[in-house]
């Protein structure tokens, strides 16, 4: 099971750093995607990084202002939050999927997410 973790409330402009941990299953085997759902909203696609991480790819509304990174040898994947907008508030999701060509096409595992608000 996935486990996010270090949404929160920030004022925008503020930062945050979510975590996506895995207890017993070996994030490295797999890319993983970050995904968010607003109230009311359908569910989006916000950053994937490759298995090796040596591919990344961002949704426009957030590039340039959230980077993804991975740990494989502390099995952690982060999505750093920068210059965080009212827009990004959401609850936050990681899920991993097996490699393959075109990253978070095809997710095989979701985790809890995390609330992030963001809100003056």
């Amino acid at each position: 099971q996935l486990q996010a973790s270090g949404g929160g409330l920030v004022p925008p402009g503020d930062s945050l750093r979510l975590s996506c941990a895995a207890p017993g299953f070996t994030l490295a085997d797999y890319d993983i995607g970050w995904f968010r759902q607003a109230p009311g909203k359908e569910r989006e696609v916000v950053s994937c990084i490759s298995h090796n991480g040596g591919n990344r790819i961002y949704a426009d509304s957030v590039k340039g202002r959230f980077r993804i990174s991975r740990d494989n040898a502390k099995n952690m994947v982060y999505l750093q939050m920068d210059s965080l907008k009212p827009e990004d508030t959401a609850v936050y999701y990681c899920a991993a999927e097996w490699p393959r060509k075109r990253l978070c096409t095809g997710m095989d595992y979701w985790g809890v997410g995390t609330l992030v608000t963001v809100s003056s």
